[in-house]
């Protein structure tokens, strides 16, 4: 019983680490500008205000609603709690988001984090 006690916990913290759908992860702080695309005849975007939020830092967005925290796993955004919980994201890259639909697929509406003048 010794022996088996350390190696329980051992196994046990190895499962931590890692997370269904990826490693956890956390997204740059920023404005997440939101839109759904234009075409060639009009603007490339049309903005859509009430759905951008903002990163503030780890897990805690902020939206006009209010706040709320959000749970990233590989490349799958989750808000878990405040205005936009239940929403979901598929994070293209760093800056890109693109929301998804109740079945878990991609919809028009794209999420793009405005760089600070001091990222460069």
């Amino acid at each position: 019983m010794k022996h088996i006690v350390p190696l329980l916990l051992l196994a046990a913290a190895g499962s931590a680490s890692a997370a269904p759908g990826g490693k956890i992860d956390s997204l740059m702080p920023g404005d997440y500008v939101c839109e759904l695309p234009g075409d060639a005849s009009g603007p490339a975007g049309y903005p859509q205000a009430d759905e951008g939020f903002s990163i503030v830092n780890g897990s805690i967005y902020r939206s006009a609603e209010g706040r709320g925290t959000y749970l990233l796993t590989g490349d799958v955004l989750v808000m878990t709690a405040g205005p936009k919980r239940g929403q979901s994201f598929h994070r293209i890259s760093d800056n890109f988001l693109r929301k998804r639909d109740a079945a878990g697929a991609d919809t028009a509406l794209r999420c793009v984090r405005k760089r600070s003048s001091s990222e460069g």
